[in-house]
């Protein structure tokens, strides 16, 4: 089936866009000053590109030779006797399971830019309250807002590739960055600037251990959307001679850069105010209210354009994990894009209720499992097992199953030989390898 191409600026942003998401903005930071702030940076530089980076072209390049859905390309590029891997196609479906509560996630961002204009929260105590409201009492309040970003996304993945993905990403991508950067342009002028870039890149290696580089493996995989088919389904509309390593680069670098730049702009922000680092949720919907607060009405406007950001970011990654399954099933299917988005949609919207109402303490033991809320079991699923595995299957059928000519001959010419032979070892050997240590670790089957 032909499917629309995008361009080649097109492609970079809608890639970058899906790599770029929340945990960028609320787990990178807090993990760089957690594990030794620049030594941390370095470790996860090192994994990024011997791990996501490499993944990452790997994963683009069963895309670009496939060009079609995540299953069907992998179905085309198989040995005849080994047509079994279009099974390992289907971790295209892992996306659509983490939109079952990262659209959740998405609504609260949503409810929290309207919050804004009642006024900001002037304590911790009182911005936890009102977070720990929404999430566990307000549940129609959270089904709404779940709801328009699940209809968001929808329209955007209905508008298709050219008139909704590359469209979209075109001006949410420069938007995020003209905000992010604006932000640090203002950071720089607060005292709290030097305490944050001390925070995120003064070199702490006694803080550098077996878990610190597990978690820099893990974040610099997590934060690049692989495993999920995400890129691969994007890379099936690439222009068919746009430079995959190259356009890999940009992406890594770009999701990367806002990272750090999130980071600066948020640290700047709380240690202006003496307040403490905090990590995960609280530190976006709780203690980052309450210090913008203290800045009167210019505290409003940042905060405002904070959650702006934020909202972008996560809607741009939120269309990356759905398209992956629409396609499959106009490919499969034979379904127009319409029916497919609705059906696809309407899947995780009805997941996501139960994941949303199991934190909720009218409904929470309703929906949870084994005393765990539905929200963290499909959380720990994806992240634990699903994606890891995903990635470990794009690299030992890149490594091991394509054919080495036919690898060699689409990246030999982008890389040259010895930089192609250095990246071969690394999807062969050193990503496999930091895989399935990572996902044993996060299994908790190997401790560390």
């Amino acid at each position: 089936m032909k499917v629309q191409q995008f361009s080649r600026i097109g492609f970079i942003m809608a890639a970058a866009g899906s790599a770029v998401g929340l945990g960028n903005i609320w787990k990178f930071p807090y993990m760089t000053g957690m594990y030794g702030g620049g030594a941390f940076v370095l470790v996860y530089l090192i994994t990024i590109a011997f791990v996501g980076f490499s993944v990452m072209v790997a994963e683009m390049l069963i895309g670009a030779l496939g060009r079609r859905d995540t299953v069907g390309s992998f179905e085309r590029l198989a040995p005849p006797n080994q047509k079994g891997w279009k099974y390992a196609g289907f971790m295209g479906f892992n996306g659509v399971i983490i939109m079952t509560f990262y659209s959740v996630v998405i609504g609260w961002i949503f409810y929290y830019l309207f919050e804004i204009f009642t006024g900001l929260p002037t304590s911790t105590d009182t911005a936890k309250a009102t977070f720990d409201a929404l999430v566990g009492a307000k549940a129609g309040v959270q089904i709404f807002w779940h709801t328009v970003a699940v209809v968001i996304v929808a329209y955007i993945v209905y508008r298709g590739i050219k008139g909704g993905i590359e469209k979209f990403n075109l001006v949410l991508m420069p938007a995020l960055l003209l905000i992010l950067f604006g932000l640090l342009a203002y950071a720089t002028t607060l005292e709290g600037f030097g305490k944050a870039w001390d925070f995120m890149f003064a070199s702490d290696w006694s803080k550098i251990n077996s878990e610190a580089i597990v978690r820099a493996v893990g974040h610099s995989f997590f934060t690049l959307s692989l495993g999920m088919g995400a890129i691969m389904t994007y890379a099936a509309s690439l222009p068919k001679h746009a430079s995959i390593t190259k356009t890999a680069f940009i992406v890594t670098f770009m999701d990367t850069l806002i990272a750090l730049v999130a980071g600066l702009v948020i640290y700047s922000f709380l240690f202006h105010e003496g307040a403490p680092a905090a990590q995960g949720p609280g530190l976006v919907f709780i203690s980052l209210p309450v210090v913008l607060s203290h800045f009167g009405t210019l505290g409003t406007v940042l905060a405002l354009l904070f959650f702006l950001a934020l909202a972008f970011a996560g809607i741009t990654s939120a269309i990356s994990l759905v398209e992956p399954v629409v396609q499959y099933l106009i490919d499969r299917f034979d379904m127009t894009r319409a029916k497919a988005v609705v059906v696809t949609s309407l899947g995780y919207w009805l997941i996501g209720i139960g994941a949303l109402l199991s934190y909720t303490k009218a409904w929470g033991e309703t929906f949870s499992i084994g005393g765990k809320p539905l929200f963290d079991i499909l959380e720990y699923t994806t992240d634990s097992i699903l994606l890891p595995l995903g990635g470990l299957l794009i690299a030992i059928f890149v490594g091991y199953v394509l054919q080495k000519d036919r690898v060699y001959s689409a990246l030999e010419h982008e890389m040259g030989k010895t930089y192609f032979n250095i990246w071969r070892f690394s999807i062969r050997y050193v990503a496999p390898v930091a895989l399935v240590f990572m996902m044993l670790n996060l299994m908790g089957i190997l401790k560390i």
